[in-house]
């Protein structure tokens, strides 16, 4: 994909027509605020770029029909969604529709160089399989900070030297096309938006619980991102005074309190201290214990797993309380590879929402699961570089 929109008109045009498909000269003209004349003009210029085609006729309205218009179905972007202990990639078509998706295990603390043998592997793998000839564009999300006009990562704490790694220049130069980089739970938020349960919200909150946790910030079907790109850092707000030691290296930190790590250290605990069977029983079995071990437990009933799940719903629900009170979302979604914990841990958080922010916050205000999983986040880097790709150059 060489070519790009000249004004923010087909800007626009192409936006509309990635989030709602094929559609009349007619139809768009209605979503769009241009007259008949200047909208054919936009629209042929979009032809003659290749970016859109003629996508048969339309149904009638009155008069002569005309042809639909759709984006060029040979365009593919690459979705890349970079865990603590995971790796999803993706290939998509212009609309963002999932043409194949691949996940593999990989330590992000391997460091960079060893992550991004393994996207590559994966990406080509995807071109092996004949879901596209090369790429048009990648968005790639990482499980911490990123300074997000040069994407790079900043001082990472569960990223240990990844800290200034030119990780868009470096991918854009082995890919061969524009990439762009960003935190993952901003990827989350924007799979949610384009395709999940936050498909009308304007303003909503999009928080994952995963190894690390954080917060996606929609404002206005935006997402805000900060000075310096470290907005919606959730992880390390203080929850408990003198609490444990954070990888951050503060204190007290949510993260260290409740994420899949916090939470496997304290199945292994409770394993430990005799007040779980069912988790001895699995760490006997195992030699460790993870958040789906909890779950599991949990759906058998044990009392420990379900108290630890409590207590780390309780914990996450303030934090979310005071963010409710403070930004008034419309929804608030929640995500990530601990979100396997269900219903109990919604309902905790919900508790705490709803029992500590102001009833005119919280009186029609959903707190769900996101409905996506893993593939929210490379729905997210596909909507990342199209949104990038998709505006004047």
């Amino acid at each position: 994909m060489t070519a790009r929109p000249a004004n923010t008109h087909q800007a626009r045009l192409l936006r509309l027509l990635r989030d709602g498909g094929p559609n009349s000269r007619a139809q768009l003209g209605d979503q769009v605020d241009l007259s008949r004349s200047k909208l054919a003009v936009e629209v042929d210029r979009l032809l003659e770029t290749g970016l859109v085609v003629a996508d048969g006729l339309a149904a009638s309205r009155g008069g002569r029909r005309s042809h639909n218009i759709r984006l060029a179905p040979g365009l593919r972007f690459l979705g890349v969604d970079i865990g603590a202990t995971s790796i999803d990639v993706a290939v998509t078509n212009a609309e963002l529709e999932i043409l194949g998706h691949i996940t593999h295990p990989m330590d992000v603390r391997a460091g960079p160089v060893a992550v991004f043998e393994q996207v590559l592997t994966m990406a080509a793998k995807l071109r092996a399989s004949g879901f596209a000839d090369g790429y048009d564009g990648a968005g790639i999300g990482v499980p911490g900070p990123v300074r997000f006009p040069e994407g790079v990562p900043v001082a990472p704490p569960i990223m240990p030297g990844w800290d200034g790694y030119p990780v868009r220049e470096v991918l854009s130069q082995e890919l061969g096309c524009p990439v762009m980089v960003d935190n993952d739970v901003n990827l989350m938020a924007l799979g949610e938006q384009h395709a999940g349960v936050a498909r009308s919200a304007g303003d909503f909150l999009c928080v994952k619980i995963g190894t690390g946790i954080g917060c996606g910030i929609v404002v206005g079907g935006e997402v805000y991102r900060g000075t310096t790109g470290s907005a919606g850092d959730i992880g390390h707000i203080q929850v408990e005074p003198e609490g444990r030691p954070c990888a951050c290296g503060n204190r007290g930190c949510l993260e260290a309190h409740f994420s899949g790590a916090a939470l496997a250290r304290d199945a292994e605990d409770a394993a430990r201290e005799g007040r779980s069977p069912v988790l001895a029983e699995r760490l006997a079995t195992q030699g460790a214990l993870s958040a789906a071990d909890v779950a599991a437990a949990a759906a058998a009933g044990d009392t420990a797993a379900l108290d630890l799940i409590r207590s780390g719903g309780n914990r996450t629900g303030q934090v979310i309380a005071s963010l409710v009170s403070f930004f008034n979302p419309g929804l608030v979604v929640v995500g990530g590879g601990v979100t396997g914990l269900g219903h109990t841990l919604l309902a905790a958080i919900r508790t705490q929402v709803y029992r500590q922010s102001l009833p005119l916050a919280t009186g029609n205000l959903p707190i769900v699961l996101g409905e996506l999983g893993p593939a929210s986040g490379v729905i997210g880097g596909a909507r990342l570089i199209s949104d990038h790709l998709f505006s004047p150059a």
